[in-house]
């Protein structure tokens, strides 16, 4: 961790809160989302009367934020849904920053909440809707398994440029399964090796269905406010260093180089702006919709050399013990995973900062990075830098 002390954006995340994580029968999106809401204002020591602010998005309604102040009962201030995909909820921090900033309001709630496991019903309905009305015009006629194909187009490039192999790709899964076996709010905490994964069914080559994330409902929720307000409150704030988003394309198709993504401009930036190096960080919150991600976003972020994620991540680097703690809930390939995953690793920097992680707590973690994933094919990055109020 840098000794230098930070200025910051000046505000910080007060609040954090899940719920239904894994399966929840018999609930709807927003009904989770107000449960995990109520746990983050909870967890504040505020109250809803206090929030002033809201910043939400769903990928099934593209008015969700109505929806939300509607069911949750509040009239706030500001509001912000953009949709960028699973990293809007790390890439609205940045109108939220300057909402807070200006006095537009005091205290803004973050939330999402999806059953898409328990809540068969209508879902190749909705897929194929969404296909018409929301086609990818140089790739759907080919009839690509989406996500998932673009992705893995990503990895057998990463492989045949850089000498990447499979197995490196099971280090990721095995090393998130670890960090889940030490996580109880995880879904998937059996045993997982390096040869499972590799014998398991394949999806789309080269990725098998440990290489996948999961499949999962859940909620979850935090509350940001400025300093002043937050210095005031019962648990320590984390502060919000710095934020970036940046988006190059869309489609796969559209990519100018599979092997490098946005996170390339957003996390330069982010760190920048907090005055930070990958090496003050003390834990790492990275979006891994597949194992690929982490390798792509560990090179793209500076943690290591273009081409060289895949040794980064060999022999547990990434596992609890390794050189750098990298999705210490387990990630989206064994915490929790429903469609969209931002939200989460925020919960989990936080609750590190804080000290509150039980068995998996990184020791001493001052200096978090967060780093969301959107799209189809990595089309949308955004990255944010958390820190203690020591660093400030």
């Amino acid at each position: 961790m840098s000794t230098k002390k930070k200025a910051g954006t000046g505000c910080a995340i007060v609040g954090v809160g899940t719920a239904g994580c894994g399966e929840a029968q018999g609930f709807s999106d927003v009904e989770i989302l107000a449960l995990a809401a109520h746990n983050a204002v909870l967890d504040s020591g505020l109250q809803f009367k206090d929030i002033d602010g809201i910043a939400t998005a769903n990928v099934n309604s593209p008015m969700w934020a109505l929806n939300v102040v509607e069911y949750l009962n509040i009239k706030p201030k500001f509001v912000e849904s953009t949709n960028i995909g699973g990293s809007s909820f790390i890439a609205h921090l940045q109108p939220i920053l300057h909402a807070l900033a200006s006095g537009q309001c005091n205290a803004v709630l973050v939330c999402y909440g999806s059953t898409q496991r328990t809540q068969t019903i209508g879902r190749r309905e909705k897929l194929k809707a969404k296909q018409l009305i929301d086609p990818y015009p140089y790739e759907s006629p080919y009839q690509p398994l989406v996500p998932i194909t673009p992705y893995a187009l990503m990895a057998a490039r990463h492989m045949h440029q850089f000498g990447t192999t499979r197995r490196h790709l099971a280090e990721v899964a095995v090393a998130a399964r670890r960090w889940a076996q030490l996580n109880p709010e995880a879904f998937r905490r059996d045993p997982l090796d390096i040869d499972e994964v590799l014998a398991a069914k394949m999806i789309a080559d080269p990725f098998t269905v440990h290489d996948c994330c999961l499949v999962t409902d859940g909620a979850g929720a935090f509350v940001i406010t400025r300093n002043d307000l937050a210095k005031d409150l019962s648990k320590a704030p984390v502060h919000v260093l710095s934020n970036a988003t940046a988006v190059w394309h869309r489609q796969v198709s559209s990519m100018a180089d599979f092997t490098i993504t946005p996170a390339v401009e957003s996390g330069s930036r982010a760190f920048q702006e907090a005055g930070l190096k990958p090496s003050d960080v003390d834990v790492v919150q990275l979006y891994d919709a597949f194992s690929i991600n982490p390798i792509l976003f560990l090179e793209d972020l500076g943690f290591c050399k273009k081409g060289e994620g895949g040794p980064f991540v060999e022999n547990g680097g990434i596992a609890p013990g390794g050189h750098l703690a990298v999705n210490t809930n387990g990630g989206g390939l064994s915490c929790v995973h429903p469609n969209m995953y931002g939200t989460f690793e925020v919960i989990e920097a936080v609750r590190q900062l804080r000290d509150e992680a039980g068995a998996r707590q990184v020791k001493d973690a001052k200096i978090a990075l967060i780093h969301g994933n959107g799209g189809v094919s990595g089309a949308s990055q955004s990255t944010a830098l958390l820190g203690v109020s020591e660093v400030l």
